[in-house]
């Protein structure tokens, strides 16, 4: 059996929710990327990193169905597991940084691949949502207390790969932060948390607590 963590990342204040990733610390026992990519299938997770390097930081991150340059809670994740300053992706370096509770990395919103971002009304319209067909990626947010940067959303993948709904999602928070250009404070799905910042020359800031499951 391939070796492998289990986090939680985006949890609540008080330590719920969050989204799972599977986090391979070896890499090199899964080398090629029909291995890789069979492997996060099987674990059935949002997505799952294998770390090539562990000291640089250099990472390569699945969906059960395609590899991704760049994720946001996968991210998230490895630099909170491998307490490093930067994460090496396909899609660019990853700044990373602790702040007490809360692990931080600093990305560009060019990396995310294509979302719909859909608002709504009202937090309650998103709270009423059904999943939608599949084919779009969709972020579906609303403002809970604008004033405050508060913000409702749940974000469905639109993939045929068993996951419905994404529970928390750090790339297409990326995203809206970009387009709002303004700090955040996100709950999405069943009750994660997700903090945003934008940051200077096109960078921006996600950051979330991070858990090991096991």
């Amino acid at each position: 059996m391939t070796a492998y963590d289990v986090l939680r990342v985006f949890c609540g204040p008080r330590g719920g929710y969050g989204n799972e990733l599977g986090v391979v610390r070896d890499g090199s026992v899964l080398p090629g990327p029909d291995e890789r990519q069979k492997f996060a299938a099987e674990l059935g997770f949002s997505e799952t990193v294998f770390v090539d390097d562990p000291e640089r930081g250099v990472i390569d991150i699945y969906t059960p169905t395609t590899r991704l340059p760049f994720a946001g809670h996968p991210c998230v994740g490895a630099a909170w597991l491998l307490d490093v300053p930067e994460l090496v992706t396909p899609a660019g370096v990853v700044g990373a940084r602790q702040d007490g509770e809360f692990c931080w990395i600093e990305a560009r919103a060019e990396w995310v691949p294509p979302r719909t971002l859909r608002q709504y009304a009202t937090a309650a319209e998103v709270d009423e949502l059904s999943v939608p067909p599949k084919g779009e990626w969709i972020y579906a947010w609303a403002w809970a207390d604008e004033p405050a940067g508060r913000i409702r959303a749940r974000a469905f993948p639109g993939r045929d790969d068993g996951i419905d709904e994404d529970e928390a999602t750090g790339a297409a928070a990326l995203l809206l932060t970009d387009r709002l250009g303004r700090a955040l404070n996100i709950t999405q799905g069943a009750g994660s948390q997700i903090l945003t910042a934008p940051q200077p020359e096109g960078w921006t800031e996600v950051g979330g607590r991070v858990y090991l499951e096991r």
